[in-house]
């Protein structure tokens, strides 16, 4: 077999639209309802404008993943998304087959837009149900209902749209055991591609945790929530879902390639306002500013910075990283990879301090390889701190 020495390196790339219809009451993505369609067309400037100085630089690379989160990529006009494609598509060199994934909430979505996007390369679609019960989404200050997002799904069905994913949350207000598996049985029934379910966190800042006090009662508590998440994985699978990440279930063939890279500590760029990169083996991210962003960007000789937090990822840093991000996996960790990697034996440094989470049912141990258990995927940011021994490592925004 004859090997092409001047094959390219692969690289995901990451562009955020910090638009939304409405923000809701959970979270804390750097998201926000965009003051003029004025704005949004700036802001798109800026986006190309970023990604051209970063052609050069990028040029012997193939990325092989794309990802257009948010926000809502599709609350923002049709006209400037397209734009935003093409100027990716003209900027990067593609591979072929590459993995396009743009998210979408329902009802934000047009058929004549997701044919459009479907003829520029887009092939995949990320949409955010949630929940399949109108008062849990009312509760999530969701804008849409149960039927807008059937309408949505069934479109981009009809554009050709083949690879679809579903996002839902537990541990939600008013939200049970059962009607959490009545909203699994339900999204099952259409087939999609790829389902995320998201445990909902009280982030600092979002309007459920300025009012905590009225939001608690309507929580599951945390043994309920446990219990959510085992059966949910038990109910996924029967239904054809395979876990591969704490979060991500999927049919054969179907894991989202994008946030693969960045478990498997594999290359990205990002780009817009508190995007985070690791390129050339440097980790860094962009200000969370839009206004700063779009002249800093767009305003030729400008003094404004844009770029934040640079670092020079450090042989320690990195091994901690992967282990980490490969511990979200259901593959975990294999001895033999690490010590390729890194020139250390995980079981070596690290064996003696899973032994406990292994005889507690939390991990498990075999043929070289240590990965979680269902069970301790719950408990992994406890488990991980507790095998690195940090508080918050490694406590950054991933892209999507």
């Amino acid at each position: 077999m004859q090997i092409n020495l001047n094959e390219n390196k692969r690289l995901g790339l990451y562009v955020h639209i910090p638009f939304c219809l409405s923000k809701c009451a959970y979270c804390d993505f750097n998201s926000a309802v965009p003051q003029s369609n004025e704005l949004i067309t700036k802001y798109v400037d800026a986006l190309i404008a970023h990604m051209e100085s970063y052609r050069e630089a990028a040029k012997v690379y193939e990325p092989d993943t794309v990802f257009i989160g948010g926000g809502t990529p599709t609350a923002i006009p049709k006209e400037e998304l397209v734009r935003l494609i093409k100027a990716i598509k003209k900027n990067f060199n593609l591979t072929r087959r590459a993995e396009f994934t743009v998210e979408a909430n329902p009802a934000t979505v047009t058929y004549s837009t997701l044919v459009k996007l479907r003829r520029l390369g887009v092939n995949r679609i990320s949409m955010g149900l949630q929940s399949a019960h109108d008062n849990e989404l009312k509760a999530l200050s969701r804008l849409h209902s149960r039927r807008d997002f059937v309408q949505s799904f069934r479109m981009a069905r009809d554009a050709k749209i083949e690879n679809i994913n579903v996002d839902l949350m537990f541990g939600i207000p008013h939200q049970t055991y059962n009607s959490l598996m009545h909203t699994i049985r339900y999204v099952s029934s259409l087939n999609p591609d790829h389902i995320s379910l998201y445990d909902l966190k009280i982030e600092r800042g979002t309007p459920f945790a300025n009012n905590f006090t009225e939001i608690r009662p309507l929580l599951p508590d945390e043994d309920t929530e446990a219990d959510m998440y085992l059966g949910a994985i038990e109910l996924l699978k029967d239904n054809g879902y395979l876990q591969y990440e704490i979060s991500n279930f999927a049919r054969p063939g179907k894991m989202c390639l994008h946030n693969l890279k960045y478990w498997n500590c594999d290359e990205y760029l990002g780009f817009g306002v508190s995007a985070h990169s690791y390129f050339n083996g440097n980790r860094f991210s962009f200000t969370g500013d839009i206004d700063r962003y779009i002249e800093g960007v767009s305003v030729r000789e400008s003094k404004v910075k844009i770029t934040e937090n640079l670092e020079k990822v450090e042989e320690r840093e990195r091994m901690g990283e992967y282990i980490m991000l490969r511990l979200r996996l259901t593959d975990g960790i294999e001895d033999r990879e690490f010590t390729r990697r890194f020139g250390f034996s995980f079981e070596n440094l690290y064996g003696e301090k899973c032994k406990r989470f292994i005889k507690n049912g939390f991990m498990k141990a075999g043929n070289g390889r240590f990965a979680l258990t269902p069970a301790g995927m719950f408990i992994s940011n406890y488990i991980i701190s507790d095998i690195l021994e940090f508080e918050d490592f490694g406590k950054y925004y991933f892209g999507g």
